[in-house]
């Protein structure tokens, strides 16, 4: 499930308080300033500070590529 644009606004990371790129086919909201992934379960995101996932160098380059356009 894709997400309206205007939730998407609204969304925001709750530790640093500021927006998230989004990832519908991996089900993931993610915040490149902290390089933490959010989950999204059923069509749900779960964005709770402490289930925040750290990401590696090489998935976090992966991620801002891909919000740049590249794949």
């Amino acid at each position: 499930m894709a997400f309206d644009e205007t939730l998407l606004e609204i969304l925001v990371c709750p530790i640093d308080k500021r927006g998230l790129l989004y990832f519908p086919d991996e089900a993931m909201l993610y915040n490149p300033r902290l390089r933490r992934s959010y989950r999204i379960e059923n069509d749900i995101p779960v964005l709770l500070a402490q289930r925040a996932a750290p990401v590696p160098d090489d998935e976090h380059a992966r991620l801002l590529e891909r919000a740049r356009g590249g794949a």
